[in-house]
């Protein structure tokens, strides 16, 4: 088995809507690769929710059920940083660097941000 093998693309749009085709369509990515690494590209990514993660977290069960890591590479930054909120980028093998959310550009203070109380 080689290294890795070829390159997977995501698509432009990964949401919920779409997240069961999207999964279905990387399954078979998966079965034709013989890589011992999958690695699924995400720079055509310019749409996604949390459906995103949930497709990623699928197909890292798939490569580990194969004993093949998955490798998400060029993930545009809210998806990093959405990884990096719900920790699973290391999973995901994600690269993030620095981690500064993407709403946020810096110029807030910690006294602006607003404080939501937690109900019971």
């Amino acid at each position: 088995m080689s290294a890795t093998g070829v390159m997977t693309s995501l698509p432009a749009s990964v949401t919920l809507k779409d997240a069961q085709a999207i999964l279905e369509s990387l399954r078979q990515s998966f079965a034709a690769d013989t890589g011992d690494v999958w690695r699924i590209d995400a720079a055509p990514v310019t749409q996604l929710d949390t459906s995103a993660l949930a497709v990623l977290l699928e197909c890292s069960r798939i490569a580990a059920a194969a004993r093949r890591k998955l490798q998400v590479v060029n993930a545009p930054a809210r998806m990093s940083d959405l990884a990096h909120l719900y920790g699973v980028d290391e999973l995901l093998g994600i690269a993030v660097s620095d981690f500064t959310p993407v709403t946020l550009n810096g110029s807030a203070k910690a006294s602006e941000i607003p404080v939501v109380p937690i109900l019971r």
